[in-house]
């Protein structure tokens, strides 16, 4: 799907993996932070992968935030879920650890008009059930991902058909040019089942006890409900250019001082943490490597539906007003760094210069606001006189989101106006994206979110009139123009010009208060080494890659 939201909800499973052994060897180099508290994040060496393991393992421990709801992607798919089912399920397209991607599945794909996109399917490749993969299971799969309330529907609004024209063979065909349909295809939307495996299981497919559908080098062996979960190694893998090193991987959840806990007695091997509070107790721990990657993910401010933050004046003067420096240190262990836009720079997937000049020129979401910006912001509040609204954020009583709501309040108190907490249950606060109700009882939450593609177009379709995520109701016939034409240009220096523009626009409005962007963190036992540090990690087989060093 163009747009991902992830969550950072503490979970319990945990017990489960006590007890279960490992065999591996050795430090590791390369990628990781040294001993001691992490520097400031321009200090942090960034890394696509880790240096390559060489060594086998018999079994590794790995801990996930949360327990998947599902492991149907159609159904449900958050951070935890695709970090798991991306060692299982495989995509026509491939995100690679520096987040560009490339046929997999597909052995090629060719446009022979701006809306005929014509798959060559990759020879040989099998389900782990043995059977071959056809281009009836990819025509199935692209139509099941496309249907109506499948999560990644939205990703084929411009698709008119899809139909099996040679063995091995699919044509799509658009409605109209689609810059990002090749990318989404490296994301769930390109995942291929096995029609004679998933459909029979119908609404029961990903569920506890049900077996996957899928080609990837490893397979689900079991999940055990509020347990834990275990993926095998499929020996009869289709690429014989892949020998993964690690026989089975046992998954485990848990909060965030279970995990560090757990990592600091080595209890679990290894973790990419959503939290970068759990970050310090581990990085200063010689029994471990802390990997820092390229990411898109961003924290940010979400106007609500509710009122307080429709006039732009509210929301430009609190994005002047926001300590953006004070939270990344406060709320992120000073890991985060503060931000301009919603989107971190691992959506950066080229002409990595244009938005980056395209970047430092936008105005209105200072590091640390001075006197000049508190000025402005105050000006902007006098305007609205007695129509000056009492402002309510969200906040789910964690860390991380009390020190973000506390710190909006102060920012808005400094500039005149009204601001307060309203405290939520955790499952209240993850369905503000559901139910409307609730969105309005608030004027805005924070949380973190991120896109699965590097292309900066995946992100700003959610800005435009009619959107499903623009609660606040922003509207702007030029702002649609330039997106729209930017998810139809299929040539990436003018792409990029056009999204530089939109980006100017989103920021000018102020349509989001962007906070700060995070890096992507891995963290394992120094035995460990050889996955990506990048984010691809929800989308790649890490797994395959993790081995021994030798």
């Amino acid at each position: 799907m163009p747009r991902t939201r992830t969550r950072s909800l503490a979970a319990l499973g945990l017990a489960a993996l006590l007890g279960l052994s490992t065999a591996c060897s050795t430090k590791t180099t390369g990628g990781n932070h040294p001993a001691g508290t992490p520097g400031k994040p321009a200090d942090l060496a960034l890394t696509d992968t880790t240096a390559k393991g060489t060594g086998p393992v018999d079994n590794v421990r790995w801990l996930l935030a949360k327990e998947p709801k599902s492991l149907d992607l159609d159904v449900r798919s958050d951070s935890d879920s695709n970090a798991l089912l991306a060692n299982v399920c495989e995509r026509l397209f491939q995100t690679q650890p520096d987040l560009s991607s490339r046929p997999h599945l597909a052995d090629s794909a060719t446009y022979t008009d701006p809306t005929t996109l014509v798959l060559k399917l990759r020879a040989g490749v099998t389900f782990h059930d043995g059977s071959p993969m056809t281009a009836d299971d990819v025509v199935w799969s692209l139509q099941r991902h496309a249907a109506d309330g499948r999560n990644e529907s939205d990703e084929f609004e411009r698709v008119g058909s899809i139909e099996r024209t040679g063995d091995a063979e699919v044509t799509v065909r658009l409605k109209e040019p689609d810059a990002l349909f090749t990318k989404a295809l490296a994301g769930n939307a390109g995942v291929v089942l096995d029609r004679e495996q998933a459909e029979p299981a119908g609404k029961d497919y990903g569920t506890p006890g049900r077996t996957d559908a899928c080609t990837g080098p490893y397979t689900l062996k079991e999940w055990k409900a509020g347990s834990r979960i275990t993926l095998e190694r499929y020996d009869a893998y289709w690429d014989k250019s892949r020998k993964p090193l690690v026989r089975s991987a046992t998954f485990g959840w848990a909060d965030e001082n279970a995990m560090v806990n757990s990592m600091t007695t080595g209890a679990a091997d290894g973790t990419y943490l959503t939290t970068m509070s759990a970050v310090p107790p581990l990085a200063g721990n010689g029994a471990l490597t802390v990997s820092y990657g390229s990411s898109s993910r961003a924290w940010t401010l979400i106007p609500t539906e509710r009122g307080g933050m429709k006039d732009s004046r509210v929301r430009r003067a609190l994005s002047l007003a926001l300590d953006r420096q004070g939270i990344a240190k406060a709320a992120f262990a000073g890991l985060a760094t503060p931000w301009k836009t919603p989107l971190g720079p691992g959506a950066w997937g080229y002409e990595k210069a244009t938005f980056q000049a395209g970047y430092d020129a936008l105005q209105g979401a200072p590091a640390q606001p001075t006197a000049a910006d508190l000025d402005a912001a105050k000006k902007l509040v006098t305007e609205l006189g007695p129509a000056a609204p009492t402002l309510v954020i969200a906040n789910d009583g964690t860390p991380t989101r009390n020190l973000i709501a506390n710190a909006v309040v102060d920012a808005a108190h400094r500039i005149g106006l009204k601001a307060q907490i309203k405290t939520m249950s955790g499952a209240d606060f993850t369905s503000l994206y559901t139910d409307q109700a609730l969105r309005k009882s608030v004027d805005m939450f924070a949380d973190d979110w991120y896109i699965s593609k590097a292309d900066p177009a995946g992100f700003y379709d959610n800005a435009l009139t009619g959107s499903n995520n623009n609660w606040v109701g922003f509207g702007s016939p030029e702002y649609d123009k330039v997106v729209n034409e930017a998810l139809r240009t299929t040539d990436d220096a003018a792409r990029a010009k056009l999204l530089v523009e939109a980006e100017r626009r989103f920021t000018a409005d102020a349509v989001w208060l962007p906070l700060v962007q995070v890096p992507n963190v891995l963290v394992t036992s120094t035995k460990l080494t050889g996955a990506p540090a990048s984010m691809s990690n929800v989308a790649y087989p890490w797994l395959a890659d993790l081995g021994a060093k030798g």
